[in-house]
């Protein structure tokens, strides 16, 4: 029988919706709106449980979380591809990531659709 002690491990953050100061129409330089962020990041091979259930050993979600927010609503950025590569850069560069998949999207820029982009830069 086999012992399988360590897997390819992704963390997901799906649905964290927050208001940004996003856009260069006139209305978007005025007042922030709301976006919507999906992030996955690849954590490369990883044992399939902690040796010590401590959070010090894996990556804390609650920081990922945080980090995103916190770029997308340090400063007004004009560019949806702007803001998404600072927040992929900054995410490449937590302890241990090899690769990180984020989509931005604009709830309300039009009545009848969002706008989303994706990037993905790493190893996947």
């Amino acid at each position: 029988m086999t012992t399988f002690d360590t897997g390819l491990q992704t963390l997901s953050l799906t649905g964290l919706r927050f208001d940004a100061n996003l856009g260069i129409l006139a209305h978007e330089k005025t007042a922030p709106q709301p976006i919507l962020v999906d992030a996955q990041i690849n954590m490369g091979q990883q044992p399939l449980a902690p040796s010590d259930d401590d959070i010090m050993h894996v990556l804390d979600y609650r920081k990922v979380r945080q980090i995103i927010i916190d770029e997308c609503t340090a400063e007004h950025v004009n560019l949806l591809e702007t803001l998404i590569g600072k927040v992929a850069q900054r995410l490449m560069q937590l302890p241990n990531v090899r690769g990180v998949r984020v989509k931005i999207a604009k709830l309300e820029i039009f009545d009848d659709c969002e706008v989303a982009i994706r990037t993905e830069t790493g190893q996947w």
